[in-house]
């Protein structure tokens, strides 16, 4: 699996005196003009502000922009609505409070169905969701996509990048797909999760995909919990200087999360005991074993829908 151009471009190590940077970009497959671009850094005022906002909303993913925007002002902050706005947008964050034509989808853009309406997960590999969130360091910020089983609380796979682009959500589903092939695969309506590239690799394994009505708050509930556990439990806890450091941070944490956290909501459980140790669902669901979950695609004017003929046992 090839990591986005911006992870690699995260792993040269330009004091490293045994391996020249001409041989760096080499083996990591980048362009050697790669080396000399250097983007400006976003200033330090910048940083602070997307880190509070950051700690706000993981606080309170409730939160909108005006809420936000009143809660700084009162810290003393001097900003705006339209301000606050901007960095949430770049930040790929938005509170889960709905708004006015919340659920007016992107010109063209797929509709899928919420699924999981009065749905349990129960049993590894019925429902993954997949989500991305902000990490901040010392001087700017990564993001964090995930892929999550709800069942277990398992993280199937996760990837790091400093930007939004997509091929780095492309790279974590791709690896999460080489692991196993859910029933349900849960999503917002972003345009990450929107996008044709994206879509394609669900529809090639065969999954159902469900997006989230826009602006529910509990649509999404088992991520936005993982993702409160990472903050608490290690972003905020320390003071990543540069990419590779949270990399590996983040890893070690991730590693812990899976093999060695006990869960509560898992009755003190580690997420991957549940995982790969739970019966065969097929057991438990009887004569319901055999059913497929083959979404039928319908034309409602110009936007595709799907319409999804299954039970779940």
């Amino acid at each position: 699996m090839i990591l986005p151009r911006a992870a690699r471009l995260a792993l040269v190590e330009r004091e490293n005196p045994e391996l020249p940077l001409t041989r760096q970009v080499d083996l990591l497959s980048l362009a050697r003009a790669s080396l000399y671009y250097h983007p400006a850094p976003p200033s330090p005022e910048e940083v602070a502000l997307k880190h509070r906002i950051d700690a706000l909303y993981t606080a309170h993913p409730f939160y909108g922009s005006r809420r936000i925007t009143a809660v700084l002002q009162r810290e003393g902050v001097v900003v705006n609505r339209k301000a606050i706005q901007r960095h949430m947008h770049e930040m790929g964050i938005a509170g889960v409070a709905p708004g006015p034509h919340l659920s007016t989808p992107a010109p063209r853009h797929p509709v899928y169905p919420y699924l999981l309406r009065h749905v349990t997960s129960a049993w590894p590999n019925h429902v993954w969701g997949i989500d991305i969130t902000y990490i901040k360091m010392e001087a700017g910020w990564l993001y964090l996509v995930a892929v999550l089983d709800w069942y277990s609380r398992y993280v199937v796979s996760w990837e790091l990048d400093l930007t939004l682009e997509l091929p780095f959500v492309l790279a974590a589903t791709a690896r999460a797909l080489t692991q196993a092939t859910p029933q349900i695969w849960n999503s917002d309506q972003g345009s990450h999760f929107t996008s044709p590239q994206y879509l394609a690799l669900l529809q090639a394994a065969d999954v159902a995909i469900s997006m989230d009505g826009k602006g529910r708050a509990l649509d999404n509930i088992f991520t936005e919990r993982l993702w409160r556990t990472i903050k608490y439990e290690e972003v905020y806890l320390h003071s990543y200087a540069h990419p590779k450091e949270a990399r590996v941070s983040l890893a070690r944490y991730l590693d812990f999360y899976n093999h060695r956290r006990p869960h509560q909501a898992l009755d003190y459980r580690t997420p991957a005991e549940v995982y790969f140790g739970a019966s065969d669902h097929r057991v438990r669901c009887g004569a319901e074993k055999g059913r497929s979950v083959t979404p039928t695609t319908t034309e409602k004017g110009d936007t595709p829908t799907l319409e999804i003929p299954f039970s779940l046992c």
